[in-house]
């Protein structure tokens, strides 16, 4: 049976793989990726890429500015009924809206260039420690490596080996992707809010837009899903689907642990904030390097601490944004209040980016003064 070894093994050649891969590389680690799939690998996701995550990017060694992207230059919220509208730009570089396939292919090929092998449609089946690391046994081969990392989703084979799936699972919500053939209406990424759920609509190039819906229950169609959305759907009245719909779960999810001593998980396989948040990106693009930076030092105790902190802002920001969803009471408040007072969504939006520091447990005098305008 073949036989490899290497200094780092990745299960899983998603983003999170992908960017983990990138990162240990360059830092002079021989890295070997399996997947189970062969690409291009496409996900159902928003396809926003936020200021911070294309900062995150480039310290990859990224650009994606010149690629086939559209630029967005903030967010906007339009809440359906009652209606209120609020937005807030970016203080410094807009975000990029980019198909989830050509950001895939371009991680991908600067993967390749850094030496990073690859093993595809290659399923994991097992995985034995070892006093020096691991040994994985695939469909095809028997890999071993000094490290192995889990990037394979919310359902990890690598977690479960590792015995680590311990989990509080907070929320869990359905979305539905749909592109439709239409000339950006807006510069903004806009998120409608409704009973539903909501319709987060980002530019993807000058003749399409990437519409994805999530709510708490199924949605049968987006056809069905733009029934509540009304605004949203006098938008899309003359817009065609440009590709088949594709769905997926989301989750507000907490691993107790995400590292052993030489096992650790990235991406949705150590958890997740929902989708609500735009984040899961910028997300795994930290974690990759917090990780190679833990790999090189040979601690992976220090990923362990690095991973608390990097989800720490975006998951106060999931669950404050899963309360307006949950309330229509709430929700109608609030985004009044933002329309009425738009410095506080400018600040919250320059706190989500990382452009302004939020200071934990606390927030300052601005946020708390919002909040009780908010609630009260």
């Amino acid at each position: 049976m073949h036989s490899n070894t290497s200094d780092v093994l990745i299960a899983g050649a998603g983003p999170a793989g992908l960017a983990s891969a990138i990162a240990a590389a360059r830092l002079g680690l021989r890295v070997e990726v399996l997947d189970a799939a062969r690409p291009p690998i496409d996900k159902a996701c928003g396809e926003g890429l936020m200021p911070d995550s294309l900062q995150s990017l480039a310290a990859l060694g990224i650009n994606i500015r010149h690629h086939q992207t559209a630029p967005f230059h903030g967010i906007r919220f339009l809440n359906e009924r009652p209606t209120a509208t609020a937005q807030a730009i970016f203080p410094t570089e807009p975000g990029r809206g980019i198909r989830r396939t050509v950001l895939h292919q371009l991680l991908l090929d600067h993967a390749l260039s850094l030496g990073v092998r690859f093993h595809w449609e290659n399923p994991l089946r097992e995985i034995t420690p070892t006093a020096t690391g691991s040994v994985v046994r695939t469909t095809r081969q028997t890999l071993r490596a000094r490290y192995l990392i889990g990037a394979d989703g919310p359902r990890s084979r690598v977690a479960a080996a590792a015995n680590l799936t311990a989990a509080t699972v907070r929320s869990q919500r359905i979305g539905l992707r749909q592109h439709y053939s239409i000339s950006p209406w807006s510069n903004l990424v806009e998120v409608y809010w409704s009973d539903y759920g909501q319709a987060y609509v980002t530019p993807t190039s000058t003749n399409e837009v990437c519409v994805a819906f999530i709510a708490r229950q199924k949605i049968p169609s987006p056809t069905h899903a733009l029934q509540h959305f009304p605004t949203l759907s006098r938008h899309l009245a003359s817009a065609l689907p440009s590709d088949a719909p594709r769905g997926s779960i989301t989750l507000d999810r907490t691993l107790r642990r995400v590292a052993t001593s030489n096992i650790a998980l990235t991406g949705d396989a150590s958890g997740s904030v929902d989708a609500v948040t735009g984040s899961g990106l910028a997300l795994c693009f930290r974690q990759a390097a917090a990780l190679a930076s833990a790999l090189q030092a040979e601690d992976l105790s220090l990923y362990q601490q690095a991973h608390s902190s990097i989800r720490l802002g975006p998951q106060l920001i999931s669950r404050s944004l899963l309360l307006l969803d949950q309330s229509p009471r709430l929700r109608a408040r609030t985004l009044q209040t933002f329309e009425r007072l738009p410095f506080l969504f400018q600040r919250l939006l320059e706190v989500h980016i990382g452009h302004r520091a939020c200071i934990f447990p606390g927030v300052d005098d601005l946020l708390a003064s919002g909040l009780h305008l908010m609630t009260n």
